[in-house]
């Protein structure tokens, strides 16, 4: 009954039933448009709001694990957990957009926890890219002006969810440039917190 009710109230809105909030999450008026998406989770595949991430600054990045960019998992990983507690979250979507993610979301869930120690959320294996791209790639694309140009290209959301920047997978999970960008994004506190 209350997935009907939250599929009309999404329709009255604008917003599809498959983005709208599941019971128990934040609502669109607290919810960034950019987060009003609900995803599988890799391990288990169960649907996860991304709108229990609103108030929080937001890493988003399409991963891979046989890449040359691989490695930055445990960058990844370590600005999670450096960060966490002020507000940051990490969110990995793996991809074989390019070709470097074959396996099942259970061998990618396993990869990841057993050779980088990775604890931060991650989804089962996503398009990040093009006309098939999921809505989430498509709206941060929409919001930046650029998709993944390749594995562990990344973005970050503010608290707010209006400002999203684009960085390259050259940029590195400790590059200067890219922690100075989420520092300044935690430095904001959010209504929505």
């Amino acid at each position: 009954m209350h997935r009907i009710l939250f599929a009309l109230v999404g329709l009255f809105l604008g917003v599809s039933p498959v983005h709208s909030a599941p019971e128990g999450t934040s609502t669109s008026a607290s919810c960034p448009r950019v987060l009003q998406h609900t995803l599988a989770r890799l391990q288990d595949e169960k649907p996860q709001a991304l709108c229990q991430y609103a108030g929080q600054v937001v890493v988003v990045v399409n991963t891979a694990s046989f890449c040359g960019f691989t490695p930055q998992y445990k960058g990844l990983e370590a600005l999670h957990a450096k960060y966490k507690d002020r507000g940051l979250v990490v969110l990995g979507f793996p991809s074989n957009d390019f070709s470097q993610e074959p396996d099942s979301n259970a061998k990618i869930a396993d990869f990841c926890d057993n050779t980088f120690g990775v604890k931060f959320p991650m989804f089962v294996k996503t398009t990040v890219r093009g006309a098939d791209a999921s809505p989430l790639f498509k709206q941060l694309a929409e919001q930046t002006g650029t998709s993944p140009k390749w594995n562990f290209y990344k973005y970050v959301i503010s608290r707010d969810g209006k400002d999203v920047k684009s960085f390259s997978s050259m940029t590195g999970p400790q590059d200067k440039n890219f922690v100075q960008e989420i520092e300044k994004q935690l430095a904001f506190k959010s209504a929505a917190r």
